[in-house]
């Protein structure tokens, strides 16, 4: 749980979370806080969005974004899984691990492009397409 005096997590940080989806014995994942900061930080926000990582990158479907180690300051390449956008409350949210690397604007943005794509809402190709 987020402590008194616990920092807020900032968009494209990657923090740590379990998932009621997931196996209990899986433990905590990777995940990379996609919200604006204003909503991150608000007072009255008790939630976050995030995008889950998986190490599963031999199946990247079309909606998830490979994410080299070097780039993130994991252990391994994994995978952002767009298709999969969560929102976890902050108290379930643990900080970042020594040496971890938050993602640039311009990767959070691809991964909006990919939510959408996942939603069946692809971008237009031309201008003034719809």
């Amino acid at each position: 749980m987020m402590a008194t005096g616990q920092r807020f997590p900032q968009r494209g940080e990657i923090w740590w979370t379990n998932f009621h989806t997931d196996p209990p014995d899986k433990g905590r994942r990777p995940v990379i806080v996609v919200s604006p900061n204003a909503r991150n930080q608000h007072e009255r926000a008790t939630a976050v969005l995030v995008i889950p990582l998986s190490t599963s990158i031999h199946k990247l479907g079309p909606a998830h974004m490979l994410l080299h180690a070097g780039e993130t300051g994991l252990r391994m390449d994994c995978a952002a899984q767009a298709d999969n956008i969560a929102v976890v409350l902050r108290a379930n949210l643990r900080e970042p691990g020594s040496g971890q690397r938050p993602l640039s604007n311009s990767k959070i943005c691809k991964l909006a492009s990919l939510v959408k794509l996942a939603m069946g809402c692809p971008e237009p190709t031309e201008a003034g397409e719809k």
